[in-house]
């Protein structure tokens, strides 16, 4: 019998003043059984970074990630269905950065976890020809500090200021800030 994935739900508060966009979103997030809270957690972050501030060309969407090798873990589609933006989480191989580079006219990875540099350092000389790529590192005790925020209903506010992300909910707070190690014009 497979095993199948536990949904949670999220309500968020973004201010990204980075960007200027405003807005709350509720996001249905479904828990791969071979995902961490971790991950999940980091979706959760690719999503509030990326979301656009309307939906006059598309809107950024959950893909089947880990279920489909075919789609990413979140995209932006446009009105036509082209892929605008494919955003990864994790470590994925360069052939699959690859095809999602010919696929879509922006890529962007976010990589976490321990291992993250040491994945790093054998992907970059392999990457680096991918023009439309941006690779992002999420310090591996922020990523964790995540992670135990997760709840299956969660009520999450996030600020965006200056490269600094603070999430927070009723609770407690964590501070992210991403490590930009690539960008090939994307």
């Amino acid at each position: 019998m497979a095993l199948k994935s536990t949904i949670y739900k999220a309500n968020l508060q973004i201010a990204d003043m980075d960007r200027q966009i405003y807005g709350d979103h509720s996001l249905t997030l479904a828990l791969h059984p071979s995902e961490t809270e971790e991950r999940l957690m980091v979706r959760l972050l690719a999503y509030a970074l990326n979301v656009t501030a309307d939906d006059l060309h598309g809107t950024l969407q959950s893909a089947r990630g880990l279920a489909d090798s075919d789609e990413p873990d979140l995209w932006h589609r446009d009105l036509t269905e082209r892929v605008i933006h494919w955003i990864e989480v994790g470590q994925p191989d360069d052939r699959r950065l690859s095809k999602a580079c010919g696929r879509a006219d922006r890529v962007t990875l976010y990589i976490y976890a321990q291992a993250a540099m040491i994945w790093w350092q054998g992907m970059a000389n392999k990457v680096t020809r991918l023009r439309n790529l941006a690779v992002w590192r999420l310090p591996a005790d922020q990523s964790q500090a995540l992670a135990k925020m997760a709840n299956r209903s969660m009520q999450l506010q996030l600020t965006i200021q200056d490269g600094h992300i603070w999430v927070s909910d009723t609770g407690q707070s964590v501070e992210v800030v991403p490590e930009a190690l690539w960008s090939g014009g994307a």
